[in-house]
């Protein structure tokens, strides 16, 4: 564990600074939110706050403490590695936890109902019956959007909606609408998932049963929500859905046009790749069992926001879904937009979104989680980057938020150490990138972005 690395950053989803063990409570609801959601290290003798080093004074004491309250005190069990970390003259305790496939765990004195934590942002929130149900179907290998309806019939689904979609690109038997799990069999019937009504649900059904499973669209004028001068609320299936905020979106966002020998052509001020991709993740991966959250575009000035009810899924950070990796909350909307081919290659979408950023000459999006919430903001202002080439372009996708050594880029990017130094250096030089060390010989120096 590189104790220097972790008191550079400030406390997130996945790191926690604490003095002392005065409050065992909190910091057994901090363990148990990194086992239910992404992970973490929490190090005790550290200010939270300051992130002065304060030191413990028994190492060994502590340790033993803190290994008796995670085993009598949270259920099922964990079993972190805590471990005593030397610092300056002082010591500190450090405990890793990985995430759980045994979710959902609890403090067992606050019971299995009220005792659940997840890691949002720097804090830990108690979970609500439906995110601990969502921990357990997860922990069990399922979606919610897989789940039968058995109030409602096959006719529940639009048949002809079905083959809408799907024209042009094959021709859909009702086989097929069984291999995609929009309809699964139930005591002896076919009736619709839930992910089959969201996506292809006739609208009395689909709305009586997700009444906040639609799109709010808005266009505000300059850079904040006080003046909102055009709305939309997007409410039709999940496959024309998406169509009708690209329509919105580019309603709003064309900047100029190009005129040709022949024929006039729109330029837009985002790259259409990364509003797609945007718009695509945020409504293959809402969490559609929240209520009263819509999915929600905001058009400003400057910049466009696209959020979706949800934290990121079990065990992911925002520099997990940088690189590429990707875990479906939906997957029956997953499967049915991959073989609509609105989803090309699975955990591809954010660095297809970054690149198209990048080559269009924007800052790459930001990606955030808000609350309850997933948002992406695409910016329109020009970063005014210089010419990056593919190589370049894959070496800023591989450095997350928290920077990375010079072995870990280039093992991501399939270059040697020493030619991906060689370019760290020259895109240093460029601005592109931040180099941090103790000095250039230092084998601990890391690369952040710049931007």
């Amino acid at each position: 564990m590189d104790l220097s690395d972790l008191l550079t950053r400030t406390e997130g989803k996945t790191l926690e600074f604490k003095r002392d063990l005065s409050s065992p409570r909190g910091v057994l609801r901090s363990l148990v939110a990194f086992a239910n959601t992404a992970g973490g290290v929490l190090v005790i003798g550290v200010e939270d706050g300051t992130r002065h080093v304060r030191g413990v004074p028994d190492a060994f004491d502590l340790e033993e403490r803190l290994a008796n309250l995670v085993s009598d005190t949270i259920a099922p069990r964990i079993v972190p590695d805590i471990g005593i970390v030397p610092w300056r003259g002082t010591q500190l305790v450090a405990v890793e936890v990985y995430p759980s496939p045994t979710r959902p765990h609890h403090v067992r004195q606050e019971g299995p109902d009220n005792g659940v934590y997840v890691r949002v942002g720097s804090t830990n929130r108690r979970a609500d019956a439906d995110l601990i149900a969502e921990m357990r179907r997860y922990a069990q290998g399922g979606s919610y959007d897989e789940q039968a309806t058995p109030e409602y019939g096959a006719g529940a689904i639009d048949l002809p909606a079905v083959a809408e979609a799907y024209s042009g690109i094959r021709k859909i038997a009702s086989a097929d609408l069984e291999t995609l799990r929009v309809v699964t069999p139930h005591q002896g019937r076919l009736v619709p998932t839930v992910g089959g009504l969201l996506l292809f649900g006739r609208d009395q059904e689909r709305l009586q049963l997700f009444p906040d499973a639609w799109i709010q669209a808005g266009r505000f004028l300059g850079t904040d929500k006080s003046l909102i001068v055009d709305q939309a609320e997007i409410r039709t299936n999940l496959v024309h859905a998406v169509e009708d905020a690209l329509d919105f979106v580019r309603k709003h966002s064309l900047h100029g046009a190009d005129i040709g020998p022949v024929r006039r052509a729109d330029r837009w001020n985002l790259p259409p790749v990364a509003v797609r991709e945007a718009i695509v993740n945020a409504v293959a991966h809402a969490d559609y069992r929240q209520h009263g959250a819509p999915i929600r575009i905001a058009v400003f000035d400057d910049r466009l926001e696209v959020e979706n009810p949800g934290l990121l899924q079990f065990g992911l950070t925002v520099d997990d879904i940088r690189r590429g990796v990707s875990k479906l909350r939906n997957r029956v909307i997953g499967r049915v937009f991959h073989s609509l081919r609105l989803i090309e290659q699975w955990g591809s979408g954010i660095q297809r979104m970054t690149t198209a950023c990048l080559d269009a000459g924007l800052p790459p999006p930001d990606l955030e989680e808000i609350g309850a919430r997933f948002r992406v903001t695409l910016w329109t202002q020009g970063a005014q980057l210089p010419a990056l080439d593919a190589r370049d372009r894959a070496i800023l996708a591989a450095v997350p938020t928290r920077g990375a050594p010079t072995t870990a880029i280039a093992e991501a990017i399939g270059l040697s150490t020493r030619a991906t130094r060689t370019r760290l250096l020259r895109l240093v030089d460029r601005g592109v990138l931040r180099e941090v060390g103790s000095g250039p010989r230092d084998p601990q120096r890391r690369y952040f972005r710049a931007l």
